[in-house]
């Protein structure tokens, strides 16, 4: 790792590690309320806040069970996607399209629609010749905040569901939809899109304009409002970028602390949610407990990552390159990587936005080594618990945490109960039916498409084991919610666009759906008082359980498909 990459790395910790208590503290005193019902910035949200729920005609008092609950994220999620489709669909006859696009397309409207609302965010497109500026901020930029916010509202109700007893209701999921976002979301960004304007990031409504370079060549240069668009993009773990090459254009990402800015960004929400469901469920060791497991494994993959990038193609090394880094010479494995971020910045970029749900990219994960592409595997396949998105990346550690109980409850022969609840046959059925609906979505769309002519002869440009790795990858980002693609596959066409989309329908609503059962089932036990036989759950022997949990799971269901695609990859190199 680079000295400059180093360091930057360890002030990334010690910023996290200053803020994320704080914020953790203030997410679950926005979603748990004080005593007396209040909440921390009511006197200038709680006005606002009521005249929202007047519009939307939602009684902020009024509890929902499970079906409820679930029901109105179904609703909300599909007038969201249905509008988004009618904007892009009608987009060639609508205000501010400075660049006078036409209409998108049906196809690449439905995967775009449904990438967007699932906080996905996957692109089969370049944003700015495909989109207007209404489109980006009116469409895409709402979703960036939406669908963050769903995640935020799902994980609080299953927290609710374990923390609460001999009830029905999980909370209203209106209510935490707007206090999620104008509470914590919106602040947020507003704050971070000032900084982001500030260091230069652009933000303008212009379209392209034209000038005319130093060697007197014409070129376009593209405009747009990104500073706002970037800075909830990285916050909510969407990852859809302005433009097309996301987060290594320059009008998205100038300087290396705007790098620091967005990777701050990219990972304090979910780390701060660790912390927020240890004050929730009233007992915060259980919240340092996911935040360590979480912490543990970002760090091991950013300096993994980075290990095996520095460490360059050894094809090359054979052929007497130098690829050692030195103070003259980035070194490792700069192929699709910006010179200005280097081989290491690249490295924990990639990392990070893979193992958070992220997506956005400031180098081409497609141009990785392979060694170094098991990475951004690992982070996807493993459910992106590590830590993971906004939201649902607490979502996933926490039904993780559920199964490593259920493991543990067998091996010691004792009903299994966390946090006072027994779980019983209801709950480990949802738990089954949650660890096997992406990968049998994931796999089975990967395999039928090495069988599809449109795939093979028009989208694939690599061949072999890396056109492989590259189609596993696609399925693997979109049925994880994650966004982020090997570039060598061009995904706009109507095979792709429409087995994409279902991927992350399924990566989406049949693990939140199965999650508020699970939630509901929960909420309507008694706590069972602690014994001297109860599995303690926040020591460093669970939380080693918990973390060889999801690296067993993730490793049987996929390993025969890796073994096929990076990892034969790397032993032909």
């Amino acid at each position: 790792m680079s000295t400059a990459a180093f360091f930057q790395f360890m002030a990334l910790i010690a910023v996290l590690a200053v803020t994320v208590f704080p914020l953790g503290r203030y997410i679950a005193k926005v979603y748990g309320s004080e005593p007396d019902g209040s909440a921390p910035g009511d006197r200038f949200f709680g006005p606002v806040e009521r005249g929202v729920y007047r519009l939307m005609r939602v009684d902020p008092e009024s509890e929902q069970t499970w079906k409820s609950y679930a029901l109105s994220l179904i609703a909300f999620s599909l007038v969201s996607a249905v509008v988004l489709y009618g904007i892009m669909r009608l987009q060639a006859y609508l205000p501010f399209n400075p660049t006078h696009v036409g209409a998108v397309n049906p196809h690449l409207s439905f995967d775009t629609s449904v990438s967007f609302v699932t906080n996905t965010n996957w692109q089969s497109y370049g944003g700015e010749n495909t989109m207007s500026h209404l489109t980006q901020i009116g469409g895409l930029l709402v979703q960036h905040f939406a669908s963050a916010a769903v995640g935020l509202a799902v994980v609080v109700a299953l927290i609710r569901g374990i923390a609460r007893s001999r009830t029905t209701g999980l909370g209203n999921f209106w209510v935490d939809l707007v206090r999620g976002t104008l509470r914590i979301l919106v602040p947020i960004a507003v704050v971070f899109a000032v900084i982001l304007g500030s260091q230069g990031v652009i933000a303008n409504f212009h379209g392209f304009r034209s000038v005319t370079t130093v060697e007197g060549a014409t070129q376009l240069i593209p405009g747009g409002p990104v500073a706002g668009f970037l800075a909830i993009k990285q916050l909510g773990s969407n990852g859809g970028g302005f433009f097309n090459v996301n987060s290594a254009h320059p009008f998205e990402n100038p300087t290396q602390f705007t790098n620091f800015v967005e990777l701050y960004l990219t990972v304090v929400l979910a780390f701060a949610l660790a912390v927020a469901f240890g004050v929730l469920v009233r007992d915060k060791r259980q919240g340092r407990m996911v935040l360590g497991i979480m912490a543990a494994f970002w760090i091991a993959g950013c300096l993994l990552a980075n290990f095996a990038e520095s460490s360059g193609n050894p094809r090359l090394t054979a052929v007497g390159a130098d690829q050692s880094i030195t103070a003259d010479s980035g070194g490792g494995n700069m192929e699709g990587k910006e010179v200005r971020n280097g081989v290491s910045s690249s490295a924990i970029w990639g990392a990070s936005v893979t193992l958070t749900s992220n997506g956005s990219v400031d180098s081409m994960h497609d141009s990785w080594t392979p060694l170094g592409s098991m990475i951004p595997f690992f982070g996807t396949l493993t459910g992106e618990v590590t830590p993971g998105g906004v939201g649902v990346g607490l979502m996933g550690m926490l039904v993780n945490i559920l199964f490593a109980v259920f493991i543990a409850g067998l091996m010691i022969g004792r009903t299994p109960e966390y946090l006072g609840k027994k779980l019983q046959s209801q709950e480990t059925k949802l738990i089954v039916l949650y660890l096997l609906a992406v990968p049998a979505v994931l796999l089975t769309f990967t395999a039928a498409s090495m069988f599809v002519g449109s795939v093979l002869h028009t989208t694939i440009w690599n061949s072999g084991t890396h056109g492989f790795s590259e189609v596993l990858y696609a399925f693997s980002s979109a049925a994880n919610n994650n966004g982020s693609a090997f570039a060598g596959i061009t995904a706009n066409t109507q095979w792709m666009n429409t087995t994409l989309g279902l991927a992350m329908l399924v990566g989406r609503f049949l693990l939140i759906i199965p999650v508020l059962a699970i939630a509901g089932s929960l909420v309507r036990k008694p706590t069972v008082p602690t014994t001297s036989g109860t599995l303690a759950t926040h020591t460093p022997v669970f939380a080693g359980l918990v973390a060889a949990v999801i690296v067993i799971i993730a490793g049987l269901t996929y390993f025969p498909a890796l073994a096929l695609g990076p990892l034969f990859e790397h032993l032909s190199l």
